[in-house]
């Protein structure tokens, strides 16, 4: 090369090192200014919350049978007819009033539920924030910066996800906000599409579906609001398994992960067992004892006053029980796995057996102690053998 090209080159090199160092210098404040922008959007939380509701909502309102404001207002009138005759039956039944729970029932289209169960899914996350934001540093560098933003992003979607999907499933619910740290009572929420959509799948006639899900979730509202232990005595346990998951989240490894795919993928274990210590699956089976017992006696109470109520109660419930067996395929089987839907099938069965098996063993008084306090729950064995809980709680019942 001669003199005189390599004199050339020189300045060249030198304008393209210059440039390369300009355009790095951009690159970094560009990042800086990127990661810091997306640390601030995290530090938001970890789930932006109108976005989510307007995600569910979107989904809920193209659902099949959407019904708009003045339908819903048009069927208020039918609804607290109902309500009106079912309390006094159901307090007749029980021995006790039930007071407030007819003026606190309220008539919901879809995306109203959701509103509604907004409450408590930022009540949880809530509590995960306050342990995982609280240890971010304040200047965690680029990387950790856009993985937050990235999990705020895909949190949020996977709420309005979730909400969307259960939106479109759930016929009525006592809205009782158990991990609030407010004690004011639940009110009954009644989805009207869903339940026109499920009365036309089984062919009932609607009044007798209204009927048939405002006895179930009215009993709900009396087993809370009667017993005033039961909210804090499920709070307390979702709370100490709720901290021990945040406890344990540090140190789970990738092994982990894997592990429980392969069991989840071989059907040996449910999504939520397989991560699950010892002390974690003891309060999990305490739950799941007081979901069973919630949910099979509602169901024998819908038996015992549905037959005043309804034309033919025992229709409605052959229907219905075979639309809660039906198997679920793709999708909705793999997000019940994971939302631990397909538990309550067997609550709902596990339940009913044991109270009906409480009240042929022991009468009304077996009945009452039901609820007395968590010493009269049942264990996880007693669930299969009413006879052996009668023996226990209540001796003097009849055999």
């Amino acid at each position: 090369m001669s003199a005189g090209r390599a004199v050339a080159l020189r300045p060249r090199r030198a304008r393209t090192w210059q440039l390369g160092l300009v355009v790095g210098l951009a690159a970094g404040v560009v990042a800086e200014w990127i990661g810091r922008r997306a640390e601030a959007v995290a530090r938001r939380g970890l789930v932006d919350w109108p976005l989510a509701e307007a995600i569910a909502a979107k989904r809920l309102r193209a659902a099949q049978g959407a019904l708009d404001p003045t339908e819903l207002t048009a069927v208020e009138p039918a609804w607290a007819d109902i309500m009106a005759r079912i309390v006094p039956r159901l307090e007749a039944r029980l021995g006790r009033p039930l007071p407030g729970v007819v003026e606190r029932h309220a008539v919901v289209d879809r995306a109203g539920w959701a509103a509604a169960n907004m409450g408590t899914f930022r009540e949880l996350v809530a509590r995960l924030e306050a342990s995982l934001l609280g240890e971010r540093p304040p200047s965690p560098g680029f990387g950790a910066s856009i993985a937050a933003f990235a999990n705020r992003f895909i949190t949020t979607r996977q709420v309005g996800f979730l909400l969307g999907y259960l939106g479109t499933r759930v016929l009525g619910q006592y809205d009782v906000a158990l991990l609030s740290a407010e004690t004011s009572p639940g009110r009954l929420l009644f989805v009207e599409e869903n339940i026109r959509q499920t009365a036309r799948q089984l062919d009932v006639p609607l009044a007798e579906m209204r009927t048939w899900i405002a006895l179930h979730e009215t009993t709900h509202a009396f087993e809370f609001e009667a017993h005033p232990w039961l909210r804090p005595y499920l709070a307390e346990r979702l709370e100490r398994q709720l901290a021990s998951f945040l406890e344990e989240a540090n140190t789970f490894r990738v092994e982990g992960v894997a592990e429980l795919v392969r069991r989840w993928r071989r059907d040996d274990a449910d999504a939520l067992s397989a991560l699950l210590s010892p002390e974690q699956r003891r309060l999990m089976r305490e739950v799941q004892v007081v979901m069973s017992l919630l949910e099979g006696f509602s169901d024998w109470m819908m038996d015992a006053v549905g037959a005043e109520l309804m034309a033919d109660v025992a229709t409605v419930r052959v229907r219905f029980e075979a639309r809660r067996a039906a198997p679920r395929k793709g999708l909705e089987r793999l997000v019940a796995r994971l939302t631990g839907l397909d538990l309550k099938l067997e609550q709902y069965r596990r339940g009913e057996r044991f109270v009906a098996g409480v009240a042929a063993g022991g009468g009304e008084v077996a009945l009452d102690r039901l609820w007395s306090g968590p010493e009269a729950l049942p264990s996880e064995a007693e669930l299969a053998d009413p006879a052996a809980w009668l023996r226990r709680v209540v001796p003097a019942a009849r055999a």
